[in-house]
């Protein structure tokens, strides 16, 4: 017996609903050949809040001297158990507002060409994100025996600049890139009327 139309795209239907159900927070998200979950956990003084997978720890100094090797690594390097997958933070000694973000993430594209011609970039744009202009771009880009997928993202914390990205295996992309999007999109920067402070 064969099925039905309307069975079949009442079974697609409830499929991209299982699919479009699990945001992260709410609960277990499958990606590749097992299940995360995440947690909103602060940075800076807690005026950063960035959802990130449970069990990423702390990158040791011994790993992130090699995997970034000059002396201005990120702040904060977070990694999956093997360290293939990192989410990185830094806040930039450089002054920002949201007027300037698509100017300074067209100029970090523009130097990450120069660099690196191997970069191949792929898609890129400003978005508002909880009241705040991002902009990002993502990029393959060769490493020492495989390839990466970047998601590299900016927007302006306390005046200065922060930089997010996410970065895993080139054969993981697929799998991911839709929840790296994700992370960034959650991303919240409180402002002071956020914390409670009377003006």
């Amino acid at each position: 017996m064969s099925f039905s139309d309307e069975k079949i795209i009442a079974m697609l239907s409830k499929m991209e609903d299982l699919q479009h159900a699990k945001r992260i927070g709410e609960g277990p998200i499958h990606i590749g050949q097992r299940s995360y979950d995440f947690e909103q956990q602060a940075f800076y003084e807690d005026k950063l809040l960035v959802y990130i997978p449970k069990d990423f720890t702390d990158m040791p100094d011994h790993m992130s001297a090699i995997k970034y090797p000059h002396t201005q690594r990120p702040q904060i390097i977070k990694m999956n158990e093997d360290g293939s997958i990192n989410i990185t933070l830094s806040r930039i000694d450089q002054d920002l507002e949201d007027d300037w973000v698509q100017e300074l993430t067209e100029g970090m594209m523009a130097i990450l060409r120069k660099v690196n011609p191997s970069n191949v970039f792929f898609t890129n744009g400003i978005e508002e994100i909880h009241g705040k202009t991002a902009g990002y771009f993502e990029f393959k880009s060769p490493a020492l025996d495989t390839f990466l997928y970047n998601l590299m993202f900016f927007m302006e914390l306390d005046g200065k600049t922060l930089m997010g990205t996410f970065s895993c295996k080139y054969s993981d992309y697929e799998a991911w890139r839709d929840t790296a999007f994700e992370m960034m999109r959650a991303v919240r920067v409180i402002q002071e009327e956020e914390g409670g402070e009377q003006e």
